[in-house]
């Protein structure tokens, strides 16, 4: 196991940027900033006329480590110890869980909660519980 050094204030301060990003998002397009249907909807059928707008949201998730790189000149090491197949396994339960629970932690944990939508705190709860219960059988189950 490797264990990570708790970083407050780069905690606090990116937990505040997602907020302003969503409170942005809902009062210049009245839209939930839900990654999962965002991404989504980059493919078809979607035809909105919001397609660069998705496309720049998903662009500032990939930039954002290369911004973090060229301000501090550095990133912190990441270590995935998991397989490719567990890997893939594990990406589509996620997409299948965003897709049938309408939504991912960014939409229900995020801006749901933020609304007091029950439907996002039954979801919150859920997906929580979930990855509690997947890291505790990984670490102990063997």
């Amino acid at each position: 196991m490797v264990a990570t050094s708790f970083t407050p204030m780069a905690s606090l301060a990116g937990g505040a940027l997602i907020g302003l990003a969503a409170v942005l998002l809902m009062w210049a397009k009245g839209r939930i900033a839900g990654v999962s249907g965002i991404a989504a909807r980059l493919f078809p059928p979607f035809e909105d006329g919001e397609l660069f707008g998705r496309l720049a949201f998903v662009a500032g998730l990939v930039a954002a480590p290369v911004l973090v790189r060229l301000a501090t000149g550095s990133l912190q090491q990441q270590t995935i110890e998991a397989g490719t197949a567990i890997l893939i396994i594990g990406g589509l339960l996620t997409g299948f869980g965003s897709v049938w629970g309408s939504g991912c932690t960014s939409g229900h944990g995020v801006c749901g909660l933020s609304r007091l939508s029950p439907r996002s705190l039954v979801a919150t709860v859920v997906f929580m519980a979930a990855g509690m219960a997947t890291v505790f059988v990984m670490r102990h189950g063997s």
